[in-house]
């Protein structure tokens, strides 16, 4: 048991941007009492900096890969939507980890949240290897899965491989930010992305061009590139754990408990198979976009990037409602975990909508950056705009789901997205492209719809107030 971290009652205007920085340097605080406004941009800052951090992966990758044309786009495009299903079970245990993280802060029993996180660290080695290895020999085989055409096989195969035999690194960085999310210690997990993108950055235009004696390996260049950076990220990550720096300290903690993990992954399931419904939904769009050719694949992709860009952020600052949520059911005042909801809700719809509006005023602009081949720029461009108009919807459901997310609650949100994305989103798609043959923007429009309809589901749910006395 810890002694207690200082509270917010005594952090004002004055004296934010002091407490600010003094959670930049790794100062600890105590989320369940003071002011909601304050504790909520203490969270979120460092957050939204990290959400930012790992939108940066992305958008980085696609601008170099872009200038080898539009084939290794969809190479990119067509690896990350099989990834997104490696990020489903990564963000399904990172997601747990939180809530449970949080609540053993807010009771005050760090030993317990020490626990928590050993367990669930051990648990990524032991399926991001059993995933990874047999990924790592099938890359071309899965590309051709997907629909890619031979030319795409035959440049990107090696980067599907490496990209998917990477796994655990990637469930790595997942779920040892989410210790740090949990904890409050939010800046330690913006640190790591920010290590790992400037490594990125560094080594994507050496290792795709080539220079002196590193030889040019094209895309699959790329691949090494954000492999090193997020290995490097998860190095720091570890040495933070176990150093002490965090609240949560793993050292001599037992990693590979039987029973422990176990339990881990039964409470982690839902939350596996809430990220697993909606990613593999991106897979079935991915592969309809695919029947309308390499240039519309590209287009889709370079369009997601830049939505993945500005969609981060904003997740950011609702994984601080998660956190929010957590420790004040913990600390026993539920009433203060709802207000917490209301009020990021609110800054998020802002923000969203604020970006919406700039994407559908310069979506010519932003995707003008990633390419210039006329047929991709054109696919690009309608993608923004049509997601555009979702945004604010976006917003709403983002953080209604974290807020459930946060209390523990991860069967609701399974539930949820299966009738948005399956139930919804999918037929439309295939109705939309297919049957009233608008080819790849009638999966755009799939989008906006099935976002729409999770918001509206997840915020009757959320009414209802049945969260409030979820245990975890």
């Amino acid at each position: 048991m810890s002694s207690p971290s200082p509270d917010l009652s005594s952090v004002d205007g004055r004296t934010f941007w002091r407490t600010l920085r003094a959670v930049v340097g790794g100062a600890e605080l105590d989320y369940t009492k003071g002011s909601l406004s304050r504790a909520t941009w203490l969270l979120a800052i460092p957050m939204v900096l990290e959400m930012a951090m790992e939108s940066l992966f992305a958008v980085v990758d696609i601008f170099f890969v872009a200038k080898l044309g539009k084939e290794a786009v969809a190479t990119v495009g067509l690896t990350e939507s099989l990834l997104t299903l490696v990020y489903a079970i990564g963000l399904g245990l990172a997601m747990s980890t939180t809530a449970m993280v949080a609540r053993r802060v807010g009771e005050g029993d760090l030993e317990g949240a020490a626990r928590v996180g050993a367990q669930a660290v051990g648990l990524v080695w032991v399926l991001g290897l059993l995933l990874g290895l047999p990924a790592f020999f099938a890359g071309p085989w899965l590309l051709q899965q997907m629909g890619a055409s031979s030319e795409v096989v035959a440049l990107g195969g090696g980067y599907a491989s490496v990209v998917l035999g990477a796994q655990v690194v990637v469930m790595l960085l997942f779920v040892q930010n989410a210790i740090f999310r949990g904890a409050g210690d939010a800046m330690v997990a913006m640190k790591a992305l920010w290590i790992a993108n400037l490594v990125n950055c560094a080594l994507d235009p050496l290792f795709i061009f080539g220079l002196g004696p590193v030889p040019a390996m094209g895309v699959t260049g790329a691949a090494y590139a954000t492999l090193c950076g997020r290995g490097i990220g998860v190095l720091y990550q570890w040495r933070a754990l176990r150093s002490g720096k965090s609240r949560v300290h793993v050292q001599g903690v037992r990693f590979f408990d039987p029973r422990a993990m176990a339990t881990l992954l039964r409470l982690s399931a839902f939350g596996i198979g809430q990220f697993l419904v909606p990613t593999a939904s991106w897979v079935g769009l991915n592969r309809i976009a695919a029947m309308f050719g390499d240039a519309a694949v590209a287009g889709y992709t370079v369009g997601v990037r830049i939505l993945i860009f500005t969609y981060l952020p904003a997740w950011g600052l609702s994984n601080a409602v998660a956190t929010l949520v957590g420790q004040s059911l913990g600390a026993k005042v539920p009433a203060r975990a709802e207000r917490a909801v209301w009020l990021v809700m609110a800054y998020n719809v802002a923000f969203m909508t604020a970006v919406g509006l700039c994407m559908l005023a310069f979506p010519s602009s932003l995707v003008a950056i990633f390419t210039d081949e006329p047929a991709v720029a054109r696919v690009a461009e309608a993608c923004l705009r049509v997601f555009s108009y979702g945004y604010p919807m976006y917003a709403l459901g983002m953080v209604l789901v974290q807020a459930l997310n946060g209390a523990g609650d991860t069967m609701t949100p399974t539930g949820i997205n299966l009738i948005a994305y399956w139930a919804i989103q999918i037929p439309i798609a295939w109705f939309l492209a297919v049957t009233l043959a608008m080819g790849a923007e009638g999966v755009f429009w799939s989008v906006v719809v099935g976002e729409s309809a999770m918001a509206a589901i997840a915020l009757s749910v959320f009414r209802r107030g049945r969260w409030k006395t979820q245990k975890v």
